[in-house]
């Protein structure tokens, strides 16, 4: 298992290919994305990845960039609740759309969906996890690039105070983790540091998360764990060798 494990770009806010929103997307569409009823939401987001799909297969990738420039600047970055969940949804329904062109926009797709992770409102960090979950799930391979900030979130996540989020995180943690473990752009290598800046985290959420982690990866043929050791300090050797051992017993 090789190469990187990246970190996303930032969201981009130039207006090159910035459009009128009603010349992308219908009026109802608009209005019913920031609908406080969640059906009204959903059933925008299907009309969303019905557009999506027609320019897609029309190869209007530029439209498709205006897409979701409306959808991440008007909706998913809104001081409004109701427009931040018809967001995130419809980044999700965008990349369903996409399908196998996916990979041309991710990374404008995934940053602002990661930053409603830290959103306020406990119901938008959940559509956060629900949408990451379908965006993951359509790009497979090509998500492992965000692995650095995705891992982050989960981590932040699997603390969450709101018992619904953290279902919700449970449920992309197991798909990050299958994604990993067959992908040949994972780097073990550069996942250590990311384990090392957590181990002393108290809280037993967190705790039980990189747990779940340690016992992934050392499942994997090619990988063990234990032989990281020698990798770290002598002070921080034997919580990780606890959390490796600890691992092993689940």
């Amino acid at each position: 298992m090789q190469t990187r494990i990246g970190l996303v770009a930032s969201v981009v806010s130039d207006t090159s290919d910035k459009m009128d929103a009603t010349a992308l997307l219908p009026t109802s569409v608009l209005r019913n994305l920031s609908d406080k009823l969640y059906e009204k939401r959903k059933n925008a987001a299907l009309e969303v990845e019905g557009v999506v799909k027609q320019l897609t297969a029309s190869g209007e990738h530029e439209k498709i960039s205006g897409v979701i420039q409306v959808l991440t600047n008007d909706f998913a970055m809104s001081p409004q609740a109701n427009h931040r969940k018809g967001g995130l949804i419809g980044l999700a329904a965008a990349t369903v759309g996409l399908a196998n062109d996916a990979s041309q926009h991710l990374d404008r797709i995934v940053p602002p969906v990661l930053n409603s992770s830290t959103d306020e409102d406990s119901r938008v960090r959940f559509y956060a996890c629900e949408a990451l979950y379908n965006i993951a799930k359509v790009s497979r391979g090509d998500f492992i690039v965000f692995f650095n900030d995705i891992f982050d979130a989960l981590c932040k996540l699997s603390a969450d105070s709101d018992p619904n989020v953290q279902s919700a995180a449970h449920l992309l943690d197991r798909l990050v983790k299958d994604i990993v473990t067959e992908s040949d752009q994972f780097s073990i290598e550069e996942f250590i540091p990311l384990l090392r800046e957590r181990m002393n985290v108290l809280n037993p959420f967190v705790r039980q998360f990189l747990v779940g982690w340690i016992t992934v990866l050392d499942s994997v043929p090619e990988i063990d764990m234990l032989s990281f050791l020698p990798d770290f300090p002598d002070d921080e050797k034997s919580l990780f060798e606890s959390l490796v051992i600890e691992s092993k017993m689940t």
